[in-house]
């Protein structure tokens, strides 16, 4: 197998955690997004939608987004279980991953993709350029504002973000709130169950990766 990562990036950080929380060693090859070799023909060969992750495997089918990737590694690799160990777990994880994708990462990447100078003409990630659009910008700002106080209030609940063990909801909240820190929104003073997760979660090996 070969995983196309990209070190800056915080979809493809969710990839390599996961890899390293499975133990496994898969060469990984890095696509600069910075100089856009995402959208080179070579790249496009690999991935027509110009994203990473992507995980090619040995008869050179490829696997682009992070919940199939996940699937497809926590089927030929069960342990550690990370997706859910029976149907409550696995409802759970779902569920609390797809939220904090829809409350956290679009928002984060929508107020990023439409303020930053650098992306003024990459608004949405993919092989189509699309304008800025700054009130989506503000929106988002707001909602992962929203979303950081929705996390702080289930995680007094419960240890971790789908129950009491480490999990894919995990690895995915850790990195939208990481990435949270490039629209200047951090954990506040007040939200002490998140900082409590966060710290906690942040001290794994695999989140330094």
């Amino acid at each position: 197998m070969k995983f196309y990562d990209c070190k800056t990036a915080p979809s493809p950080r969710r990839v390599r955690i996961f890899i390293a929380e499975k133990g496994l060693d898969i060469e990984t090859i890095e696509v600069d997004l910075a100089n856009q070799a995402q959208l080179s023909d070579e790249f496009r060969a690999i991935n027509p939608r110009c994203t990473v992750p992507v995980l090619e495997l040995d008869d050179g089918t490829t696997i682009v987004e992070n919940i199939g990737i996940a699937v497809y590694l926590e089927a030929a690799y069960p342990e550690p279980n990370l997706l859910g160990a029976n149907p409550l777990e696995k409802g759970l994880v779902s569920t609390w991953n797809a939220r904090i994708e829809y409350e956290g990462l679009v928002p984060t990447a929508d107020a990023l993709r439409n303020s930053s100078k650098r992306m003024s003409n990459r608004a949405i990630t993919g092989p189509t350029n699309y304008a800025q659009i700054p009130n989506l910008a503000e929106r988002g700002l707001a909602r992962c504002r929203e979303f950081f106080a929705m996390l702080d209030a289930r995680l007094e609940q419960s240890e971790f973000i789908a129950g009491e063990r480490f999990t894919l909801a995990d690895i995915t909240a850790l990195c939208i709130v990481d990435f949270a820190s490039w629209i200047k929104i951090k954990i506040e003073s007040d939200q002490v169950n998140l900082k409590r997760w966060h710290d906690n979660v942040s001290r794994r090996p695999s989140a330094a990766l």
